[in-house]
């Protein structure tokens, strides 16, 4: 797998362009019934490369039908506004709830979306860890080590990537029960971390290639199953260090109410977003590195750390308090982050 984020890189400046398709998509296939359009984030694509071809073999058993999959990938906000400005998506699956509320408010999605699946609508769950060079140079152990005068941080930009939202307020935990609710402190303190940030990607696939392919920095805030994926790659050059707190992270999963009834496809997706929940969806999404939502397959994995200190998103009370409060134009990351 050496060279795995080399091979993602040419990916991503691809992506550039707007779409990644697998299966032999072409536009004039887009308006068929049994074309369907996922919208990603940054970290999925080596999980629904495997699923959907999965997939294609469950559906065509079950109807007799081939489908073919468009597969969209980038920060998980800027995949949302690209929704809402015209990219007709069947399903989103999406970093954090906070981001299909985009396309919900849009009047793309029905209101109650997070409900039409189990768990909240989120199929597989990961946390935020630390990736360091291997034997951890830096002595980095806990968040309060990143704000340090002589550390490096690679993190995506909260503006545009769920996974650095996520990396964000696992940082604010820790500052929150540090100074014991101390709201200035703790403002403080993120002001310091990201005073350190060397550069902001703005997702976390491109954060990864610039701590990995690049040597930016002395530490990749990532997403778990991002940090297992270069460990895999690389067993030799870095280590995961897990922080005394994180955040249980939920990427959800919604259909595009508006874009299946114009296209036909609503049998199709809502299937698509079913299987992820089947034990066939379930071990897919642990092979690569997710935390699953059926209990018997997470335990079943000796990958993951059980005990880990996980607060989530109803610390903070909800997406939508803490995207206004936090990540809105002119929200606290606005206040605090000092552009190089």
């Amino acid at each position: 797998m050496k060279g795995k984020f080399i091979k993602t890189t040419l990916a991503t400046a691809f992506l550039l362009a707007g779409t990644l398709c697998f299966f032999g998509c072409s536009q004039e296939q887009k308006n068929e019934e049994n074309t369907l359009i996922n919208v990603s984030y940054d970290p999925t694509r080596e999980l629904y490369s495997n699923y959907n071809h999965v997939f294609m073999q469950y559906w065509k058993k079950k109807t007799g039908k081939d489908v073919k999959i468009l597969q969209f990938h980038g920060g998980s906000g800027k995949q949302a506004l690209e929704i809402v400005n015209g990219l007709e998506a069947d399903v989103v699956t999406l970093a954090l709830e906070s981001d299909i509320n985009i396309v919900r408010d849009a009047g793309l999605i029905d209101k109650g979306w997070i409900k039409e699946f189990p768990h909240n609508s989120a199929p597989y769950t990961s946390t935020i860890v630390f990736l360091v060079r291997k034997g951890n140079p830096k002595k980095i152990k806990d968040w309060n080590d990143l704000i340090k005068d002589s550390i490096g941080i690679i993190t995506p930009n909260p503006k545009t990537s769920g996974g650095a939202r996520w990396n964000y307020l696992a940082a604010w935990a820790y500052a929150e029960k540090l100074y014991n609710g101390d709201e200035s402190k703790i403002t403080e303190f993120i002001k310091k971390l990201y005073k350190n940030v060397q550069d902001l990607s703005t997702g976390a696939r491109g954060s990864t290639n610039k701590f990995i392919e690049e040597h930016q920095g002395d530490v990749l805030l990532s997403w778990e199953n991002e940090a297992f994926l270069a460990i895999k790659g690389y067993p030799n050059d870095y280590e995961i260090i897990m922080p005394s707190i994180s955040i249980l992270a939920e990427p959800p999963v919604a259909i595009v109410d508006k874009i299946v009834k114009k296209r036909g496809t609503r049998e199709l997706a809502t299937e698509y977003l079913n299987y992820l929940y089947s034990d066939e969806g379930q071990q897919i999404a642990a092979k690569h590195h997710y935390r699953p939502s059926n209990k018997a397959i997470f335990d079943q994995s000796k990958e993951f750390d059980q005990n880990i200190n996980l607060i989530t998103i109803e610390h903070f009370g909800g997406w939508e308090k803490t995207q206004s409060k936090h990540f809105a134009d002119g929200g606290i990351f606005d206040q605090i982050y000092e552009k190089k």
